[in-house]
């Protein structure tokens, strides 16, 4: 007997329903199917965040018992199952399942040489499909570019609950991966397998209008990102672009079209850097670890642009100020609230003349730039040609006594650039120049101190939490 003599005689239409599943019996009562399910998979694309969707080329494999084919007494000499491809398949009762979170789906290439059926002695019906499905994968994006993914494949039963079809993996080998498989972007840490009831009502309409519990099979792929890309196109350039803003430090605080400039582009550019990342993402509502990273690094960026400002401001001020002690807390509490200094002489030994000259050298020092300061109180004598001494603070009590007595008298107030004036009374005259100098060093050290501080934490918490 031929196999098509045989196929048509065990499907003939007397004997054989393909709209009824397969029966069986126990103690009168009839048991439901179980069909065992096996996957291949040979190519996995990588998940597309934007979308929420991965792609899969997979050979799906049904296997069951249907006792009406049993051909082992119809055709004893036989023992080489009947094979056949699509149309064999629509001569059988077959399984209808579908894949729960499929996009879309397609079966490979032409119908004919893409499934493949076949028929045991016993009974047994193996049906193989190659198919192409684009499935969602809801990911979570909490920790991107640090993230770890569970993407799975559901595979459900639709017509039949669990009183008719039980869905079951293969014991050996239930999934596996083709060797050759290669992700570019992700790296395989592991794959399960699961079996559940899923449980349908009227209203989602899961399972058209039959309520009930169906039974599903589900294999899921653990995917941790690679590093590398990221690492190389976005992270070590942000670091740059954020040590690039500190050059400003070393500029004069006076000359603000250079660090005006420095500090936009960087701004910019970071920007746009971060923005060209973020394109690739869908938009969610929960904050992202490469969104903490954006705002760190900007928030540096932009404290430089702000230091800036800041000492440019100190800079263009008129007025001395006088600090307690040369310390964090003392100079920037002068620089936010400024107090003009002290109108002490204490250290001069004046005479009855210079007392004049004291008030006369502080208002004149009020609108000066610099540290030296020549103070003339009376007109020499017609026809004179007496040159006016030069008294420093230091040398005023070796001041000859002659141009004391005269009241032509000169004082040069020599001031300590960068470290400012000490006082006698131990209090310290800075000028604005050297209060924004002053600040700018310690902004040098401040800077990526904070910095490396933010990376410690950002690192932590990105691995170990």
């Amino acid at each position: 007997m031929s196999q098509t003599q045989l196929l048509t005689r065990l499907t003939h239409v007397c004997r054989y329903d393909r709209l009824e599943r397969p029966r069986e019996s126990l103690n009168g009562k009839s048991r439901p199917v179980k069909v065992y399910a096996r996957a291949y998979i040979y190519f996995m694309q990588n998940l597309e965040a934007h979308d929420l969707q991965f792609k899969i080329h997979a050979l799906l494999q049904f296997r069951y018992v249907d006792p009406r084919l049993v051909f082992r007494e119809v055709a004893p000499n036989r023992t080489k199952p009947i094979m056949g491809e699509q149309s064999l398949r629509d001569l059988l009762w077959v399984p209808h399942v579908f894949l729960a979170n499929e996009r879309s789906s397609d079966i490979l290439g032409t119908a004919e040489k893409d499934i493949l059926t076949s028929i045991s002695p016993d009974g047994t019906v193996i049906v193989s499909t190659r198919i192409s499905a684009t499935l969602y994968c809801w990911m979570n994006l909490q920790k991107f570019p640090f993230d770890e993914q569970h993407c799975s494949t559901v595979l459900e039963s639709w017509m039949y609950n669990l009183d008719d079809l039980v869905l079951l993996w293969e014991h050996k080998s239930p999934v596996t991966l083709a060797p050759e498989l290669h992700l570019t972007e992700y790296v395989l840490l592991e794959m399960f397998t699961n079996e559940t009831v899923i449980n349908a009502d009227l209203s989602d309409l899961r399972h058209g209008a039959f309520a009930g519990n169906y039974s599903s099979l589900s294999f899921t792929v653990h995917l941790a990102r690679e590093m590398g890309f990221y690492m190389m196109d976005y992270f070590i350039p942000s670091i740059m672009l954020v040590a690039i803003s500190w050059v400003t430090f070393w500029l004069q605080a006076d000359q603000s079209a250079p660090r005006i400039t420095l500090g936009t582009s960087t701004m910019l550019t970071f920007i746009t850097l971060a923005s060209a990342q973020g394109k690739t993402l869908p938009k969610v509502s929960y904050i992202k670890a490469s969104e903490i990273w954006f705002l760190g690094c900007t928030g540096f960026i932009f404290g430089s642009l702000v230091e800036f400002a800041f000492v440019n401001t100190i800079w263009r001020r008129k007025r001395n100020v006088e600090v307690k002690k040369v310390n964090s807390k003392h100079v920037l509490k002068q620089a936010l609230t400024p107090r003009p200094a002290r109108k002490d002489m204490s250290g001069l030994h004046k005479s009855h003349s210079c007392t004049s000259l004291a008030d006369s050298a502080t208002t004149v020092s009020a609108n000066s730039f610099n540290n030296y300061l020549t103070v003339h109180s009376f007109p020499q004598k017609s026809g004179s040609s007496q040159t006016l001494p030069v008294i420093t603070t230091t040398d005023v009590d070796r001041a000859p006594a002659d141009a004391q007595s005269n009241g032509n008298v000169a004082i040069q107030i020599d001031g300590q650039t960068n470290n400012g004036t000490t006082n006698g009374n131990g209090w310290t005259t800075m000028t604005p120049q050297e209060v924004a100098i002053w600040i700018d060093k310690r902004s040098r050290f401040a800077f990526p101190i904070a910095f490396v501080i933010f990376n410690v934490f950002y690192w932590t918490f990105v691995y170990y939490v």
